[in-house]
Formats: C-alpha cells, structure tokens, sequence
C-alpha cells in the first residue's frame, strides 16, 4: 500500500506540472520527504501530509482514503492481519479484560487509551492512531455490519480512565450500542472469582466462509491464532465467560449503576443518596405533625 501510495503521489505531480522541491513547498516539506514517499524508503506518510497533499494535488480524497492502509503497515504482521480479519468478519466476540473495546470507545476515551502508550512518538502518532480508531467504527453502522458481543470485566466499568466526565460519556455510550440488535453487552463481576482469561482480553472472530480465529491481547503484546483446534479451545474458555457474566439485562443495570454511583455528575444524587434524600424529608414532614389517633396535639404556651 506504501508502494501504492507514493506512485499515486508521483503521478499526480507529474501531471500537475511539479518537481518535488515545489511539491514539498506547497506542503511544507523538504524535497527528500517527497522522495521517500514515491520511493517508498523512510518513515511513512503522517495523516497531515496525506490530506495536504490530497489538497495540492487535487486527488479528490483519494490519498486521505488510501492512508489507513499506509498507516497499517507500520503495525507487526500479526497485528495488520488481525485488522484484515476483523473488517471481513460477520460476528465479533470480545472480552475486554481492562477498557472499553475499541469499536464501542467514544472518542475522549480513545484518547485517553492511547495516550498511555509508552512508546507513543509524540501528538501526531496519537492523532493519527484515534482517526484510525474511529474510522473503524464506521463498520458497525454500515449495511454489512458484524454481530457484535462484548463480556465487559467489571474492572473496564470501575477505572476511571479520562477522569468522570469521560468515563460518564463512555458508560452512556455502551447503553446507547447495547439498544443495537447487533449489538450485545455482558459484565463479569468481581465476585465470580478468577479465570482462564484473566491474563488479558480474547477477541473470536467468525468470517464469511464460518472459519474462526482467536485474538489474544495484553499490555505490551498480542497473539493471533489461526489453528482450529486451538481455536475451538478459546471459543470454550469465551463461552464459559459469557455464561459466569451477568445477563444482558442485569449488565446494563450494572452500567446505570457505576453511573449514577462512580461516575455521577455534581448535581445528580446516586440512588442511594436519593433514598436518604427522600427519608430525611419525610421524617422532617411528619415532625409535630398528627400524633396518636390523627389530631394534631396542640402546643401549650407557658403561664406568664
């Protein structure tokens, strides 16, 4: 896709007249940059030089639309053949050990994650790693849209990643994606104990052909799984999950409730305080009010 990407950007300044030092100037560039992305060699193009040489060149979008796939290069083998799976695939099923998974993440949230990458290289690479994010949630809305099954542990609900306001916006998310007919939530909570995924997330994947791979993930590593027979052993170890997690249902209840308890905002009481709210005021109401038989036991002033 690189190769494919710099000889679009030859071809289109050759038409337009250019020579590669006066390309580079109208994106603000040096010349060798422009060399490096027609040849191929060196670092890859960023986002903002895509869309500014889309816009010099008049590509009609067509470079901005090819950068994803550039982008993806830079990813190990694995991890760009995962993503190939997972644009094809018609189901997906997901455990998501520690934050929300990537295709149901709002954007604030997105940003957050990735910023405590530790080799993030700078703002740039985080930008152009949350508009790769996003653009792959654009599939859950279009007309080949996979099913979509995510066991949330109970941690992804409790760590408040981005502070409240984030984490209220992201819980308010998933309640909005769980009314989806593709899409359904379940939460593992703390008390059912350990298990065999606790050591990160587990993503399944069923393409078009009903062929399936497994997709394992911690903080600094993943694992794509293709053999079938080990795959039919991850598919036993998600099954299990899903039947320990709490129901669809009861999951969202969960979700409201780290709501209106973790995450609520300055003016909304959690449910708790709204029942002490409510006890207070009806004690305060029922003081010297009717006492005995129901009449209102007069106050007797003292003799002078």
């Amino acid at each position: 896709m690189a190769a494919l990407f710099g000889s679009r950007v030859r071809r289109l300044r050759t038409a337009a007249g250019l020579t590669q030092a006066e390309l580079g100037q109208k994106t603000h560039v040096v010349s060798t940059r422009i060399t490096q992305i027609e040849r191929t060699s060196g670092a890859k193009p960023t986002l903002d030089l895509a869309q500014a040489l889309d816009a010099v060149l008049g590509a009609d979008n067509l470079l901005v639309e090819l950068w994803p796939y550039v982008y993806r290069e830079t990813f190990p083998d694995w991890s760009r053949k995962f993503m190939e799976y997972s644009e094809r695939a018609v189901a997906i099923q997901q455990y998501a050990a520690h934050v929300v998974p990537g295709l149901l993440q709002t954007e604030s949230y997105a940003r957050e994650v990735l910023s405590l990458d530790a080799l993030l290289d700078g703002k740039e690479q985080l930008e152009e790693r949350l508009t790769a994010r996003m653009g792959r949630q654009e599939r859950l809305g279009s007309h080949h849209r996979p099913e979509l099954w995510a066991v949330l542990d109970e941690a992804v609900l409790r760590r408040p990643i981005g502070g409240h306001p984030v984490m209220r916006k992201q819980l308010e998310r998933l309640l909005g994606a769980a009314t989806e007919r593709h899409v359904a939530l379940q939460v593992l909570p703390f008390d059912q104990g350990g298990h065999e995924a606790m050591g990160g997330s587990l993503t399944i994947l069923t393409l078009p052909d009903g062929s399936e791979v497994a997709y394992t993930e911690g903080a600094d590593y993943g694992q794509l799984i293709e053999e079938p027979t080990i795959v039919s052993r991850y598919k036993v170890i998600y099954d299990r999950l899903r039947a320990t997690a709490l129901p669809p249902l009861m999951s969202l209840d969960m979700i409201r409730s780290a709501m209106e308890g973790d995450y609520r905002g300055t003016s909304i009481p959690s449910r708790s305080e709204r029942r002490r709210l409510a006890q207070e005021q009806l004690q305060q109401s029922g003081r010297g009010r009717l006492r005995g038989g129901g009449r209102r036991v007069p106050r007797h002033r003292p003799r002078p």
